[in-house]
């Protein structure tokens, strides 16, 4: 069929009912080799006021027909994908049509349906593959506890001291395993743990800290990327909900799809049906930036504040040394 037939059948809406025009015009256009934009427009002008008075088998029909079409027109295309999974599955699975975030926003809204049959594309964005086995096995990627810094990296302990007052400073003791943590991901040459995480994007460390379970690892990666101590991470990650990582990951400017898949790494069991996800989409496009500006602002002036009370800590208890010192020096020169 030629394009000047396909123009005829878009032009006659009088002629034949909505079922057989809605079906002829889909496959006069599937049979054009390089539509022109304006005979896309076209097909989405005749086709889309008809779509609610079609039936199911005619829907079908359609996606099954346009998910061959290299230039199927995507607003029709978005329009079917959005029906139950038995008429877009051919969609969902094959068309170039449906963009990577077309196909995020299906998932949020439909759930593990439509999730299962976009699994099925080939050459799939892992970004989206991790998605779908967060969604269909969260054991997957539940976070663990956090291992102990000795497990993770062994190093030779200190000498004991016999002070009372030279106890480690717990703030101390979280930035040394960060530092720790930091040496296991260096890169391959400069010692014998490698790290495939440094020197990416703030975004791709964060998403594969995350997918590696370990809770300890996303902690730090969070640190390095809104510049605060390892303490205050982890504080954002042990909350019962995901509200402080909600504004971490707004305040990184992070597209939806991404703080979605970061989130439901960190916490698969706030995801368990469609409505949860479709939730977190609404309250994250709600977070407004600036505020979540603010919130990581009060997490360095608590970074910065912590660093403080550490520091006079470390000058008193050095003050205290020297003066028992001094005091040792004068009880010996008196005897």
């Amino acid at each position: 069929m030629s394009s000047s037939d396909f123009r005829q059948i878009a032009i006659r809406t009088e002629a034949g009912k909505a079922e057989r025009l809605f079906r002829a015009a889909v496959s006069a256009f599937c049979s054009l080799t390089r539509p022109s934009r304006r005979e896309i427009a076209q097909l989405e002008d005749l086709t889309l006021p008809l779509f609610d008075d079609v039936s199911v088998e005619s829907r079908r029909y359609v996606a099954a027909a346009l998910s061959e079409c290299e230039y199927a027109p995507a607003a029709l295309v978005r329009r079917l994908a959005e029906e139950p999974v038995e008429i877009a599955a051919p969609l969902l699975t094959r068309s170039n049509a449906l963009s990577d975030i077309d196909l995020i926003a299906l998932i949020g809204r439909h759930g593990l349906p439509h999730a299962r049959a976009i699994a099925r594309r080939k050459e799939l964005n892992a970004t989206i593959a991790h998605l779908i086995r967060a969604l269909e096995k969260p054991t997957l990627v539940k976070t663990r506890p956090p291992e102990t810094v000795t497990k993770l990296a062994p190093i030779k302990p200190e000498p004991a001291s016999t002070k009372e007052d030279s106890r480690p400073d717990p703030g101390v003791s979280e930035e040394n395993a960060r530092r720790r943590l930091r040496s296991m991901m260096r890169p391959a040459g400069e010692g014998v743990a490698v790290n495939l995480f440094l020197g990416q994007p703030t975004y791709v460390r964060l998403r594969e800290t995350a997918l590696t379970g370990n809770a300890a690892f996303f902690q730090t990666a969070l640190a390095d990327a809104l510049d605060i101590d390892f303490a205050t991470a982890r504080s954002i990650t042990e909350h019962s909900g995901y509200a402080a990582l909600l504004s971490a990951l707004r305040a990184l400017d992070l597209s939806e799809d991404r703080a979605f898949l970061i989130a439901v790494a960190v916490y698969p069991g706030e995801f368990p049906h469609p409505q949860a996800i479709r939730l977190f989409l609404d309250r994250y496009r709600l977070l407004h930036r600036e505020a979540a500006l603010d919130k990581v602002r009060a997490w360095k002036a608590e970074t910065i504040s912590r660093a403080i009370r550490g520091n006079a800590i470390e000058t008193t208890s050095a003050g205290r040394q020297a003066s028992n010192a001094d005091e040792k020096a004068a009880d010996r020169k008196a005897s």
